[in-house]
């Protein structure tokens, strides 16, 4: 069967992802005929993506989230407006997508939440039916528990979803746990790439440096303030800015997809900004992590990985306690939670193993 990718550019997890997927379908003897990834001013697409894949890949403005002023968070109102004002400049690439869709002509279409991809889908008039993936899909499930006090903007995240998914044949829900499938909502174990359980079957070490991934660049200045606190700690963040070397003991990269599994592999724990792929990987290597939540759907994975099937008022059972959570880089929980209260999920890893029996079921049973 021949596949078109569609892909959300913002973050790190829709590539790696979408990376992981080909390999499989390649594997299987099926054929990935093109890669159409959104793009923004903010990022720029990792090399690491560009070398990692076979299919051809094209790129097209998309929208994307504003940053606040901190550099922190998004700003909704200012990636409000900002969509808003530049909603002509998404025409050419509805008109970019209906003439790639129509000229690669796909058996599938895998759509890893991008809105204008479902749009330009829904125009081409194909006979092809669109698969989308993606974990804010599991919000939509009847079984996913929301904090009891809820989350501002969940409710506009929910129907933002419902637009992409749009016509969708099927919709694949990346979960932490398995989970029955709810009407079109199915849901899947994280995509993790070889590379990553590659790394788990050899030895881990537990003795490096505490290592990160900062989404939005404002949240350094906690990593800059702990630092200069405990300067004997060893650490080592990765970004989307160019490589700073603080001193001997901090150091920020470039995203570079190897040195990063490379670093998780031999941290003692690692901080992030509580985007669902590396906290997945995380958690397959074994690592204590804590994340800090940057916008609506990292809130609901933080909810998600440090509260499932616990009750919600701080009396804890016994069980899996793989992350904690802040609103802050704050190294002095992580390295107190590493220390005493840091449990693993021994359900996560098979889980996450099952991923390619259950993706090849999904995407080759049209």
């Amino acid at each position: 069967m021949r596949y078109l990718f569609i892909i959300q550019g913002e973050g790190r997890g829709h590539l790696t992802q979408a990376m992981t997927m080909e390999r499989l379908l390649h594997d299987s003897g099926h054929e990935v005929v093109g890669m159409l990834v959104g793009k923004s001013p903010a990022r720029i697409l990792p090399q690491f993506f560009k070398n990692g894949v076979k299919a051809p890949v094209e790129q097209f403005e998309s929208v994307n989230f504003v940053a606040s002023s901190d550099n922190r968070k998004p700003d909704y109102a200012k990636t409000g407006l900002y969509n808003f004002l530049n909603l002509s400049a998404y025409l050419p690439s509805i008109r970019f997508l209906v003439k790639r869709i129509k000229a690669l002509n796909p058996d599938v279409v895998v759509n890893f939440y991008d809105l204008l991809g479902t749009n330009a889908y829904n125009l081409s008039r194909t006979d092809a039916p669109m698969v989308c993936i993606g974990h804010q899909f599991l919000f939509k499930h009847g079984g996913f528990k929301f904090p009891t006090f809820g989350y501002d903007g969940h409710v506009a995240l929910n129907m933002f979803s419902d637009m992409i998914s749009l016509r969708a044949a099927r919709i694949l829900a990346l979960s932490f746990r398995n989970m029955p499938a709810d009407g079109r909502i199915h849901v899947v174990p994280p995509l993790l790439r070889q590379e990553v359980k590659g790394l788990a079957a050899g030895v881990v070490r537990q003795d490096g440096p505490i290592h990160g991934y900062l989404l939005n660049a404002g949240f350094s200045e906690d990593v800059r303030e702990w630092h200069s606190r405990h300067s004997d700690v060893l650490l080592s963040f990765f970004w989307d800015r160019p490589d700073e070397y603080v001193d001997d003991t901090l150091s920020f990269h470039t995203l570079d997809d190897k040195a990063f599994l490379e670093g998780l592999a031999g941290c003692r724990a690692y901080a992030s900004t509580a985007g669902f792929e590396s906290v997945c990987e995380a958690m397959y290597l074994g690592k204590p992590l804590l994340m800090v939540p940057s916008h609506i759907e990292q809130k609901c994975n933080a909810f998600d990985a440090t509260n499932y099937g616990r009750p919600l008022d701080g009396n804890h059972p016994d069980g899996p306690r793989p992350a904690c959570t802040s609103d802050r880089f704050d190294l002095d929980l992580l390295t107190e939670f590493a220390a005493s209260q840091y449990v693993p999920d021994p359900e996560f890893r098979p889980w996450a193993d099952s991923a390619d029996r259950i993706f090849l079921d999904e995407l080759t049973s049209f």
